[in-house]
Formats: structure tokens, C-alpha cells, sequence
């Protein structure tokens, strides 16, 4: 916020300079001396050292021949001593100086891969750590709070003019054989955080080569499928980006707990031991950095020399909270109390003073306080905000007499619009956390060098996060939209409205239901107001109606104005988390990097009315589905019930196998199952994929015949109506289904593993083996109004893809005069039966095929006695009475893997060079 930097240690002309020309002579004052090495890249602190382990550079990669490198005592970044001349990397104090935007990260718990910390660069592996889950952040739990709101952009809140977009860049965590796409050389590495790389359109460079890079991003591979952030438009002042996004809060290292732990200096060991024992040499100090830290008990460890001078102290204080600043503009105090360390004073705690000047007779004590010293007038940095001038910021000299109106007036002259009404300007303090992006609006006559005091003795970090914005004053229209689900079945907007009053008593006049989906028990609200929208955002997720627990997900508007022309098609994505044990989990995460993730929906989080009514006005997209047959059912039933409110009502569908038997995606050559395929070949394969149809059926369940008395009375109800996509089954294979899924629900927890969910249908087959049902006995069929006899079976199945029980192939493929060759779209249902558990078996093995029983496109089917039934998987008993199955209206579109994919699959997986942030996660 104040304008402040190390002069000695970066060189403000921006020329390299020697890397001896920076060192200091030596002080004979103190053993706590040391030379320092002066680079072109700001903030960094470099000092020589002996190297004792295998090392690489920070910034060609390399590895370090020799005894000897060089460190930067702030963030670790190491390098050769030919490189210190060439360093272009800034040091993480610097960070806040270059953010564009503040945005906020969404911090959630990291994943198994190895990983470096963005703020002191090294490993996260075995450490607790955090990860953003919508870009390439990771960071120890400890170094969270040293980290500023540096993510993605990927929305506007209607005030902002978009009209260039800008690559967005990331250091490090990238594939080791990425290459720069200015050298061509590899700029990746496994060993070190070095590289950078656009979290938009995925290109690396070097840290010296991207500065040269067009600033102008296009999104990359990826554009057509990308739904671009200045087509996004939310209203998020008193949501936070984790709202926004719908991510769960559940995350274990919180960011807000990570604060109460005690961390130590970065440069030196994380000393976690015990106190250092009095004849080490050295002594430990606490060090906070304002009254917030004393109050929370939060600090820093400091382990220094025992006879050290106090600027040194000071100087390693500062580096230990990231901070930027000269050690002359600072003072040690003594925690609790006011005594004050002057720059002259020795810390001496071998208990015999060194000198005169030494003012600490017995041990001192262990806890400090570092301040910043009074001045006189400060140097304010005022960013320009969204005002388009061709300056980032303009540098206010700050006096104890000016204010925040004088200010505005100074800044207005300096940009040449000295004419314009300052009080149509506001100044804005922005401090740009981590976890969060805080707004304040600063009052005409308040004393600006005061305010920059009060946060200064609250956190000197918070001071270093925090920037002062000049913005221009508008009345905007207040537009938040919430999707609220759980709401009671088929009714009406007016019974919708009158519920949520009844409710959570909602002021009629800032809220209004746009849309009522009867069919799922949901509504979507506008609101006008943004306390109303959180007041109900928050109260949703506590309220029950008839005993269902409310969910509400706030919605972002997609200006399809602002979406591309061409045959481009936005992809929607959901992803069952719950699917395929942690993949799903990674998959979300790996999309959320790759997209933007406001085209990324959690099903756990709203299920997939949440995505489609997002996508509402957008006349073109496609839908990729993570998860099992029933995921896709569960998608494929809702988009049938509200394709008529859809400017697409037909979009394609592509699948990634994360279930069980993923029969559908087997036949669509999406594959048996997900084996950590990277997301970006995922993307590429669907924006190749072909276009197919595919049959639905419509099963009417318990449907009794219509005589005309019935007609006359009207006291029948109506038949339960189910959507089945792949195969419907009665008897033995309906009953091996409904024990699994009572194991399932038995224990949960187990049932993350698809090898453990086939053994568990073993388990259940081997104990139907003496079971016997007659089926054919029980039932009654008729196919197109033709009565069908039935051989002696034990289940009866009904298919509309050729896979079934995870790929076999139950029709068989001989040919057969009397029937056609089967297809998904050809408007036909095979009936086969099988004759038990061993037959089943040699389905599956591949041995024998079912018994072909009928092949058509009306199915009647009379039931005489309580049997299990199964649709897509799912199972449950069915009493006597009618079963119709029709078909169900117009065909689906799905998309088809193409061979040629296929086939360049295996030789890409094997490349070295990627387009991916994710290709070194495997799977993230």
C-alpha cells in the first residue's frame, strides 16, 4: 500500500548487475554479518553457501556443480553464481506489486502428487499443504497466510470492461518436459519450482523468456470448449469465491486454523523442536507483526546468533514475514510491554553485557513485537483500477493533513482529469489475502496517513497485501441469483413462493422466481438486494422443508452475446466426486484448472439442474459426464424434463467411466473405466468426438387396464414412470443387483474401488448358485402386441446398448435371420434370457451368449407374483401388475469417442512435451 522496497537488494533501473559488484565489506560489529548479492529481480536477499546435498537451479533447472550457490534467505530460490546476473524471477515478498486483479484463492486440501510451494519454494510433499482448486496454487499450511489474492479472474461483476484478455501466469508445478515457446528448450522441472505457464491457454516459458511473450491471451487448445470469463457476469460483494464456485468448505487444513500455527523463519530449518540449549550459540525469538498476531497468538520463530545486532534482527524479522521493506523503518518491542530495542542495542544473552550501549542485563525476553516506526509523510500507491489510463498506479506523497477527498483531487490532477466532479470518485482499500478479497470504501475526510498507522499496528503482512484503488462511482443494478433445491414436487410458482415465505420469510419486493422446476423440486430466485441474498443463501442451508434439508447454489449470468459465433461449443461439465473412489475428486479438480469453473458443477452440490439451468440461454454447448450409468441416467432424466426451457435442448453427451460397469461408455469407446487419463487428452478427445444417437425407453410400472368403468370413476393412479437407458432386467440378475446395493448400503465406505464392487457381485453370485425361480412361470410377455413364450429361464433382460454386465456381450454376434444386427439407435429392444448364475457367468467370460428371445419396439410384460427388477443398475422389488415399455420421444445425441483418437492415444501419453498443466499429475 505504501510505496517501500529494498533498494540494496534490487536494482530499480532494471539493469543487471554484477554479482560482486552488491557485496558489502565486511562488519566486524557482529557475528550475525553476512555478505549480500545484489540481482535485477526486486525483493530477492541472496547470500553464498556451502551446498551440502545434490542441488538445482531455480532458474535454468540445471543442476549445481560444486560447493557453492547462492539463496535468497526470503524464499529459498537458489542458483548458480553465472545466474545471478540473468535472475528475472521475483522474490514472494513481492508478490502483492504484481497482482493485476486481486482475486481470492479457494483453498482445499492438497493431493498425493509431488508439489512446490509457491511462497518459500519448496516441496509440499509429506508436509500438510493446500492447493487452489481453481489454479496451479500450492502452498504449505504455514505459508497460506503469506500468500495474496492472485488467481484467476474468471468473471466480472458488470462494472468491469473486458476488452483485452490477458495471459495469466503461474511459476513452476508444471510437466518437466514442457518447453518454452520462445527458446523451444525445456523450461519444466521435477526437481525445483522454475518455469511459468499460463493458467489460461497453457503455455510455458522461461522466467527470462516470458516477459517477452504477447501479453494477449486466446485461450489456447481449449478456446472453443472454454466459456470465457467476459461471458460470465456474477454479483459476488458477500459471497465468497468458494460459494461462487460451489466447492465444499469441508476441507480439513482450513486456512482460517492454519493461522494458530507456529511457524519459523523461511530460510532456515521449520524448528518445531524444543528451545535451542544454552551453550548452542544461538537463541530463538517469537516475533509477531502487529496486535492481531499477539491476539491470535500466532508468530514467527526466529533462531539467531546470541550477540547479534538489532537491525539484523529486525532484518531477519522482516524476511521471516515476507515483507519487502528497509530494516531502518522498523523497531523491535517487547511483547506485552513498550521497552523499545534501538538500532544500536546488542542482543546478548550469554548473560554478561558486551558493551555499554547493551541494555538487556539477564536473558531478554522471547517474545517480540516488530513495528513500524512513526513518519513524518509516506509515499501511497494509487492503482487506476478500471479507469482505462495508461498508468497502473500514480504515488501520492501522504502528509498527517491529507485526506481521502484531497487525494482523489491530487490523483484526478495527475491523470489529466482535474475537470471531472471528484465526488463521483471513491477511494477503495483493498487488501488481497489469500483466502479472501476484502473491499472498503474510505470516507471523504478521513486521515489517510492515520488509516495507513491502524493497519500497520493491526499486521504488517495485512499492510504489504493491501493496495488503496481510485474508482469511479456508479448505480448499479444488483443482480444476485440463487438456485434453490429440495423443495416439495409439481408445484406451482405461487405455492413455491408462498413455501419459501413461510419458510425463510423472504421480502417479496427484492425477490423474484424466475424459473419453477416442478419436475426436480427446485426454483430460481433474483435478487435485489445483497444482504437479502446472503441472508437467504445462509438460511437455506439450514432449513428443512417435509423433512428435506434445503440446497442452495448461487448461480453466475451467462451473457451469450459474448459468446463465440462460430461452431465453437461451450462445454458443460459434471462430475460425480463420489464415483470411481478419489478420481472423481481429482477430475473436478483437474477440469476446475483447465475450464473455467463456472462451467465445472460438483453433483454432490445440486445435482444437474444446476449446471443446465446455468446454461439456460447459451444456444450451443456439449455436456461431458464424470461417472458411473447412473450418473449419466441422473443427467439424461433431467435434461429430458427441462429440454423444452433449454436454447439447446439437445446437447451431446460424452462420458468419462468412473462407475462400476460403465456399460454406456464401453459401447460409446469412452472406455471400461477411468485409469488416470490427463484431463487435457479427456478435453481434446471430446472436442474430437463424433456425433451418435441413441434410443431412450420410457418403463410404465404397475400400469392396470383402463376399462370404461375406470374411465368413468378416474380413481386409478397413475403408473410410476421410469427412464431406462442401457438394459432393464427381472429375476436372478435383478437380485444379484439388489445384494450388492444392500452390501453398499450397509457399508459405504468400502465401495470406493470398482475391482472391490466386482468382487462384491462375485460374492452374491456364488450364493445364488442353488437358486432357483422358474421365471417363466411368473411372467407374461408380449412383444409388439405378439404374445412371446418363454423358455425355462431365471432372468429375463431387456437391452438397448450391446454391453451389458460390465462389456459382455449377452445378445452375441452371430448372425440370425430373424433378427436385425442390434444397434443404439435403431428403435428396437433384444429380449434375452439366461439361465442362472453359471450362465451368467459364461456371458462374462465370454463363453456362451444369452437365449434370444424376441427383438422389438413395444414391450408388455405381466407380472403374477412380487420380483426384483433392475433399471440401468438400479434395483428394487416390483409387486404384480403391468410393466409397458415404450420409447421415450426423440432420441438422445451422445458423442463417440473417434479411432483415430483412439489410436494417437498411447503415442501422445508418451510424449514428452505437453500441452497440459496436469500432465505430470496423472489424473489431477
Amino acid at each position: 500500500m505504501a510505496d517501500c522496497g529494498r533498494a540494496k537488494h534490487g536494482n530499480a533501473s532494471g539493469e543487471s548487475a554484477s554479482p560482486l559488484s552488491g557485496k558489502k565489506k565486511a562488519q566486524p560489529q557482529s557475528p550475525g554479518s553476512r555478505s549480500r548479492y545484489q540481482v535485477s529481480a526486486p525483493g530477492h536477499c541472496f547470500k553464498k553457501v556451502t551446498l551440502t546435498k545434490p542441488t538445482f537451479c531455480h532458474n535454468c533447472s540445471d543442476f549445481i556443480w560444486g560447493l557453492v550457490g547462492f539463496i535468497c534467505e526470503v524464499c529459498n530460490f537458489m542458483c548458480h553464481e553465472k545466474c545471478l546476473k540473468t535472475v528475472r524471477t521475483v522474490c514472494s515478498c513481492m508478490a502483492p506489486s504484481l497482482v493485476r486483479v486481486p482475486v481470492a484463492h479457494c483453498f482445499g486440501p492438497a493431493g498425493q502428487k509431488k508439489r512446490f510451494c509457491c511462497v518459500c519454494r519448496k516441496h509440499t510433499e509429506g508436509n500438510a499443504a493446500l492447493r487452489c482448486e481453481v489454479c496451479e496454487l500450492h502452498v504449505h499450511s504455514d505459508c497460506a497466510m503469506f500468500s495474496c489474492g492472485d488467481c484467476r479472474l474468471c468473471h466480472h461483476d458488470g462494472t468491469q470492461d473486458i476488452d483485452t484478455f490477458h495471459h495469466h501466469w503461474r511459476e513452476g508445478n508444471i510437466a518437466s518436459g514442457a518447453r518454452c515457446e520462445v527458446c523451444r528448450r525445456t523450461c519444466g522441472s521435477s526437481d525445483v519450482l522454475a518455469g511459468m505457464r499460463c493458467e489460461w491457454c497453457g503455455l510455458t516459458a522461461h522466467a527470462a523468456c516470458y516477459v517477452i511473450v504477447p501479453p494477449e491471451c486466446d485461450l489456447g487448445r481449449l478456446q472453443g470448449m472454454m466459456l470465457h470469463p467476459a461471458a460470465v457476469r456474477l454479483c459476488s460483494r458477500n459471497f465468497s469465491k468458494m460459494h461462487c464456485y460451489r466447492i465444499s468448505e469441508s476441507c480439513p487444513n482450513d486456512l482460517d486454523n492454519s493461522d494458530e500455527v507456529d511457524t519459523s523463519s523461511p530460510g532456515t530449518a521449520k524448528e518445531t523442536s524444543p528451545p535451542t540449549p544454552p551453550d548452542s550459540g544461538k537463541q530463538t525469538l517469537r516475533v509477531f507483526d502487529g496486535d492481531d498476531a499477539v491476539k491470535r497468538g500466532t508468530f514467527r520463530l526466529l533462531s539467531i546468533p546470541r550477540i547479534t545486532k538489532n537491525e539484523e534482527v529486525v532484518e531477519a524479522a522482516l524476511r521471516a514475514f515476507y515483507l519487502p521493506d528497509e530494516p531502518q523503518r522498523y523497531e523491535l518491542v517487547e511483547a506485552g510491554s513498550q521497552p523499545t530495542l534501538h538500532t544500536d542495542d546488542i542482543l546478548n544473552r550469554n548473560g554478561t553485557p558486551t558493551d555499554n550501549k547493551s541494555i538487556f542485563k539477564e536473558c531478554p525476553p522471547e517474545a517480540w513485537l516488530i513495528r513500524a516506526k512513526l513518519q513524518e509523510t509516506e509515499n501511497l500507491k494509487v492503482y487506476a483500477g478500471w479507469l482505462k489510463v495508461g498508468v497502473a498506479y500514480i504515488s501520492i506523497s501522504v502528509s498527517r493533513t491529507s485526506t481521502v477527498d484531497s487525494i482523489i483531487q491530487e490523483v484526478l490532477t495527475q491523470l489529466g482529469r482535474q475537470e471531472e466532479d471528484a465526488s463521483r470518485f471513491n477511494l477503495i482499500e483493498v487488501h488481497m489475502g489469500g483466502k479472501q478479497v476484502l473491499r472498503q470504501v474510505l470516507t471523504g475526510q478521513e486521515l489517510v496517513l492515520e488509516k495507513l498507522r491502524e493497519i500497520r499496528k493491526i499486521s504488517l503482512r495485512q499492510m504489504n497485501q493491501t493496495r488503496v484503488y481510485i474508482t469511479e462511482s456508479m448505480n448499479r443494478v444488483v443482480q444476485v441469483k440463487l438456485l434453490v433445491g429440495g423443495l416439495p414436487l409439481l408445484l406451482s410458482k405461487e405455492e413455491y413462493s408462498a413455501l419459501l415465505q413461510e419458510h425463510m420469510a423472504i421480502k417479496s419486493h427484492l425477490v423474484t422466481i424466475t424459473h419453477a422446476y416442478g419436475s426436480q423440486g427446485a426454483v430460481a430466485l433474483q435478487i435485489s438486494c445483497f444482504s437479502e441474498a446472503e441472508r437467504i443463501y445462509m438460511l437455506a442451508k439450514d432449513t428443512t422443508v417435509n423433512n428435506k434439508q434445503l440446497n442452495v447454489v448461487v448461480v453466475p449470468d451467462i451473457l451469450h452475446d459474448k459468446l463465440a459465433r462460430d461452431e465453437a461449443s461451450t462445454l458443460l461439465v459434471f462430475v460425480n466426486p463420489k464415483s470411481g473412489g478419489l478420481k472423481g475428486r481429482e477430475l473436478l479438480y483437474g477440469f476446475r484448472k483447465l475450464l473455467n469453473p463456472h462451467q465445472v458443477f460438483d453433483m454432490t452440490n445440486g445435482g444437474p439442474l444446476a449446471g443446465l439451468h446455468t446454461f439456460l440461454q447459451v444456444p450451443r454447448f456439449r455436456v461431458l459426464v464424470c461417472g458411473g450409468d447412473g450418473t449419466v441416467g441422473w443427467v439424461l432424466g433431467v435434461l429430458e424434463a427441462i429440454r423444452h426451457k433449454l436454447a439447446c435442448p439437445e446437447p451431446p453427451i460424452a462420458i468419462v467411466p468412473l462407475g462400476t460397469g460403465n456399460d454406456l461408455a464401453r459401447v460409446l469407446r469412452w472406455g471400461g473405466g477411468y485409469s488416470g487419463e490427463d484431463p487435457h487428452h479427456i478435453l481434446l478427445s471430446v472436442d474430437e468426438a463424433e456425433e451418435v444417437q441413441m434410443d431412450r425407453w420410457t418403463i410404465l410400472l404397475d400400469a392396470q387396464d383402463l376399462s370404461e368403468d375406470a374411465q368413468d370413476n378416474g380413481f386409478l393412479e397413475p403408473p410410476k414412470i421410469v427412464q431406462m437407458n442401457n438394459y432393464f432386467g427381472l429375476g436372478i440378475d435383478a437380485e444379484l443387483s439388489l445384494d450388492f446395493h444392500h452390501a453398499r448400503e450397509e457399508e459405504p465406505g468400502k465401495f470406493n474401488s470398482r475391482l472391490h464392487n466386482k468382487g462384491v457381485y462375485v460374492k452374491v453370485g456364488l450364493q445364488k448358485l442353488s437358486h432357483t425361480r422358474n421365471l417363466h412361470k411368473d411372467l407374461k410377455l408380449q412383444v409388439d402386441k405378439q404374445d412371446v413364450e418363454l423358455p425355462s429361464i431365471e432372468g429375463l433382460i431387456f437391452l438397448n446398448i450391446p454391453s451389458w454386465g460390465s462389456g459382455a456381450d449377452l445378445w452375441g454376434s452371430e448372425a440370425d435371420s430373424r433378427y436385425a444386427k442390434p444397434r443404439i439407435d435403431d428403435g428396437m429392444l433384444e429380449v434375452v434370457g439366461v439361465t442362472g448364475v453359471v450362465h451368467m457367468g459364461q456371458v462374462q467370460s465370454g463363453l456362451r451368449c444369452g437365449i434370444r428371445i424376441a427383438q422389438g419396439n413395444y414391450v408388455r410384460i405381466t407380472v403374477t407374483k412380487p420380483i426384483p427388477v433392475q433399471v440401468d443398475g438400479e434395483p428394487w422389488i416390483q409387486s404384480p401388475g403391468h410393466i409397458i415399455i415404450s420409447a421415450a420421444g426423440p432420441k438422445v445425441r451422445m458423442l463417440k469417442k473417434s479411432k483415430h483418437k483412439q489410436k494417437k492415444q498411447s503415442a501422445n501419453l508418451k510424449d514428452g512435451r505437453s500441452e497440459s498443466p496436469c500432465s505430470s499429475d496423472g489424473g489431477h
